[in-house]
């Protein structure tokens, strides 16, 4: 049964449009964080983990909305560009000063991103 499923994983991904697997991995990086937050007290210890996985999430945003050559229009770059500033901004502050509030804007983010992906609005 695990050879299907990870065999059906695999065909998922090659037939996955690129805003699908894009806004499923925001999707997974706002759980991760969800998590944490939502459990603060026993889910601490993976804070960590999981502001390294949205952060290198948005590294690779931010490293292919800014090459030349990206179809996307300008105006919309800039603003996943400025968006990513915001999310290293506010994961250094959650990092210096760790609080499970501080962690709604990074979630919500990556809500809002991965809904307009799916063109399911907010």
């Amino acid at each position: 049964m695990q050879n299907a499923a990870r065999a059906y994983g695999r065909v998922a991904k090659e037939i996955a449009s690129p805003r699908e697997l894009e806004a499923d991995l925001l999707l997974k990086a706002a759980a991760r964080l969800q998590a944490v937050q939502d459990a603060w007290d026993n889910k601490r210890a993976d804070l960590d983990g999981a502001l390294l996985y949205n952060r290198k999430l948005w590294m690779v945003f931010v490293s292919s909305i800014t090459t030349p050559d990206h179809p996307m229009p300008l105006p919309i770059r800039q603003n996943v560009a400025n968006l990513s500033v915001f999310v290293m901004k506010q994961t250094l502050a959650v990092m210096t000063d760790p609080r499970p509030e501080q962690l709604s804007s990074l979630i919500n983010i990556n809500l809002q991103l991965a809904a307009g992906l799916r063109g399911s609005g907010a």
